[in-house]
C-alpha cells in the first residue's frame, strides 16, 4: 500500500514481486499479483500463472500491474489440485465491487462452510478454501448492514467466527486492505512500513503486510510488529489502524506453528520477537545436551539445519565444517552413503526436531499417519535403514524450550505441535471430517462412533483391504485387533 497522495512514485508492482522472490520458498507451483489503481470498483490488474516468480513476471507483465496498492501470492498446494484455477489471489466480482483475497492455510471444517455458501446460492469454481474465503465474505453479516454500503470488518469477523482456523489473510478492495490472521494465531503475518533512502526522519512511502519478515530488508521496508492473533488490519494510504480482534472459545491456548520454526520460514524471518535463525540454533543445543555422539566434526545438511549444526557445534565443542553443497540432494540415505563413500568412517545423524508422526490439516501438507516412517522404525531402525552408524531426534519438550527460550511477551505462548503429538489445537469433530473429505474411502458403512479414555473416535473395517481402524482423537491407527466394550 503506497502512501498518499496518489498516484504514487513508488513501483507497486515490483515492490509485491521482490516481496514474493523472497517467499519463494513457501511455495513454488504458483504466483499471482494483483494491483489497483484506487479509482475503479469494478477493475483490478491482474497476472497469475503456475512455476516460478521469474518465469511468471517478466518486463511486460509488469508493466501492467500499475497500481497504489496491490497484494499478491505464492503457492504450495495442500486441499485443493496444482492447477492453474487455483492460482491465488482470488479476485471476484461483487455488487459492492470487486474483491481480491489472498490465503496462507488451509481451512479445517472446510466441507461445513462450503455447505453453507452453497446453500446461500453462491456458486464455486474450484475445490480451494481460498476461493471458499473469498466467497464467504460476499455473504451478509448476521446483524446487517447499513444502507450505505458494506461493513467489510463487520464480513471478516463474520467469517473468522464461521472458520476457526487456519489462514492468514490479505484482503483487497479499490482502495484498502485488510490483513488478517485466525483467532489461534495459527499462521504467521507481520506488518512492515517503506521507508526512504535518505534517513528515518522521513515520512514512511508505504505499508507492507507478509507471512515472514524476511523479504522487507529487500523492498525498504522496517519490520513494525506481528499481526495478533484474531486481528483484523485495515491499510490505507494514511497509515494502518486496528479494526477488531477476534476472541478464541474459552480455555482455547495460542497454536502457532511449531514447525515454521523447524523447517518452513526463512532463517532471517521474525516471529514472537526472535530471529529464526537463533531458535534453531538454540533447536541445536539442546539436541547436543540430549543425543551427544563423540565425533571429529559436526556438518549440516543446508539450509534448514545450518544454524542447529553450529548450535549443536558450539555445545558439543566439537568444529563445525561445511561438507555438503546445497545441490546434493535433502534425502538422508544418499546423503549418509555420499559421505561414507568419501571416507568418512562414522556418519551419526542427529535431526533437529522431533519426528513426525502426524498429519498436518491446517496448511502443511504432512502425509497421514501410516506413511511417516518415525511409526514404522525406531531410530535404531531407522539409522540402519539409511545406513547411519546411529540417528537421534531432539523431544518435543526440548523444542519447546528451545523456541520459548528468549520469547520476550511471556504473558501468553502457545504452539501447535499437532504433526509431532497428535494435539490439534480444535476438537475431534473437525478432524473427522476433514479425514472423511481427505480419505472417504476409510469410512465405510460399518463405522461406528465410540467413546475412549482419550475421547470421542470412530471405529470401523475397511471392506477393501479388510483392515480395522481407528480415528481417535490424535490420529489414525491401523489396529491388527479391536475389541469394543460398550
Amino acid at each position: 500500500m503506497a502512501a498518499g497522495p496518489w498516484p504514487t512514485s513508488l513501483d507497486v508492482g515490483q515492490v509485491i514481486c521482490l516481496g514474493l522472490v523472497a517467499l519463494q520458498h513457501r511455495g513454488q507451483e504458483s504466483a499471482g499479483i494483483v494491483t489497483s489503481e484506487g479509482t475503479s470498483e469494478t477493475h483490478l490488474n491482474v497476472k497469475k500463472g503456475m512455476g516460478m516468480i521469474n518465469t511468471i513476471f517478466n518486463d511486460e507483465n509488469m508493466k501492467k500491474l500499475k497500481g497504489n496498492l496491490g497484494i499478491g501470492h505464492t503457492r504450495y498446494s495442500t486441499s485443493a489440485a496444482s492447477e492453474e484455477v487455483n492460482c491465488q489471489p482470488f479476485v471476484v466480482h461483487t455488487v459492492h465491487g470487486v474483491l481480491a483475497v489472498a490465503h496462507n492455510g488451509e481451512l479445517v471444517n472446510c466441507d461445513k462452510l462450503r455447505k453453507q455458501v452453497l446453500s446461500r446460492g453462491v456458486g464455486l469454481s474450484t475445490h480451494s478454501d481460498s476461493e471458499l474465503i473469498t466467497q464467504a465474505l460476499c455473504l451478509n453479516p448476521p446483524d446487517g448492514e447499513e444502507d450505505n454500503g458494506p461493513d467489510w470488518p463487520a464480513r471478516i469477523k463474520h467469517l473468522m467466527q464461521l472458520a476457526p482456523l487456519s489462514y492468514s489473510l490479505v484482503i483487497m478492495m479499490k482502495d484498502r486492505i485488510f490483513g488478517v490472521r485466525d483467532a489461534y494465531g495459527n499462521r504467521p503475518l507481520c506488518l512492515g512500513k517503506i521507508v526512504a533512502l535518505n534517513g528515518s526522519t522521513s515520512p514512511e512511502e508505504g505499508w507492507v503486510i507478509s507471512s515472514e519478515s524476511c523479504g522487507f530488508l529487500s523492498i525498504g521496508a522496517r519490520y513494525v510488529r506481528e499481526v495478533q492473533p484474531g486481528e483484523i488490519i485495515e491499510i490505507t494510504n494514511t497509515g494502518f489502524r486496528t479494526v477488531d480482534i477476534v476472541e478464541r472459545p474459552e480455555n482455547r491456548s495460542l497454536a502457532f506453528c511449531i514447525f515454521e520454526y523447524v523447517y518452513f520460514a526463512r532463517s532471517d524471518t521474525i516471529f514472537e520477537g526472535q530471529m529464526v535463525y537463533s531458535v534453531r540454533m538454540e533447536c541445536g543445543k539442546m539436541l547436543a545436551r540430549e543425543a551427544f555422539v563423540e565425533a571429529d566434526i559436526i556438518s549440516s545438511v543446508p539450509e534448514s539445519g545450518t544454524a542447529a549444526a553450529h548450535g549443536f557445534s558450539r555445545e558439543a565443542k566439537i568444529p563445525f565444517a561445511e561438507v555438503l553443497c546445497k545441490n546434493r540432494g535433502n534425502t538422508i540415505g544418499p546423503i549418509v552413503k555420499l559421505l561414507k563413500d568419501a571416507g568418512a568412517k562414522a556418519v551419526h545423524v542427529r535431526i533437529a526436531s522431533p519426528p513426525l508422526r502426524y498429519p498436518c490439516f491446517m496448511g502443511i501438507n504432512i502425509p497421514t499417519s501410516e506413511e511417516l516412517i518415525a511409526n514404522k522404525l525406531d531410530n535404531m531402525k531407522l539409522a540402519t535403514h539409511t545406513g547411519a552408524d546411529s540417528l537421534a531426534y531432539l523431544s518435543v519438550d526440548g523444542l519447546k524450550k528451545a523456541v520459548r527460550l528468549n520469547i520476550k511477551n511471556t504473558k501468553e505462548i502457545g504452539h501447535c505441535t499437532a504433526c509431532l503429538t497428535g494435539e490439534y489445537p480444535e476438537p475431534l469433530e473437525w478432524i473427522l471430517s476433514a479425514y472423511a473429505a481427505t480419505r472417504p474411502q476409510l469410512l465405510s458403512p460399518s463405522s461406528i462412533l465410540l467413546t475412549t479414555a482419550s475421547g470421542v473416535g470412530i471405529w470401523g473395517v475397511n471392506p477393501s483391504s479388510a483392515s480395522s481402524w481407528l480415528l481417535s482423537a490424535a490420529h489414525l491407527v491401523p489396529l491388527k485387533k479391536a475389541t469394543i466394550t460398550s
